[in-house]
């Protein structure tokens, strides 16, 4: 991610994508991710028993376009060391509650996950309204 928030604007560039395009184009994904976390519905199905377990819960939890979007969205608003400490305290927090999810399965119960995920499902669907409306202004703009 830190790799990311250094070069992602230069890869976008190479590609001929702005960083508000991007942006949109990630929100969009962030809300689809939100959805699926509300509604408890499945969007994103993967026919390879190897990735199909690991991608939808690690990649987009830890680095996933909604992340990446978020990193080269937020390099304009913030200096590039309160990104990377946030990255660091992120990693941290990751690990551990990846580490810990059984036990804190044990704790709250199946119901417990459940309304957990769709709480942080509303969280995450604001901050991509959030992310769509900031960055479909600038491109109209």
């Amino acid at each position: 991610m830190v790799v990311f928030l250094f070069l992602g604007e230069i890869i976008l560039n190479l590609l001929g994508v702005d960083i508000n395009s991007f942006a949109v184009a990630g929100s969009i994904i962030i809300l689809f991710l939100a959805a699926e976390m509300i509604l408890g519905i499945r969007l994103y199905k993967d026919s390879n028993p190897k990735t199909a377990s690991i991608v939808p819960l690690a990649f987009p939890l830890i680095a996933g376009p909604g992340t990446l979007t978020t990193l080269i969205s937020i390099k304009s608003e913030y200096d590039d060391i309160n990104i990377i400490m946030a990255i660091i305290i992120n990693m941290i927090l990751v690990y551990f509650v990846l580490k810990s999810s059984e036990k804190i399965q044990k704790v709250i119960g199946s119901q417990g996950i459940n309304i957990l995920r769709k709480v942080f499902g509303i969280v995450l669907l604001a901050i991509g309204i959030k992310l769509f409306t900031t960055n479909i202004k600038l491109i109209f703009a």
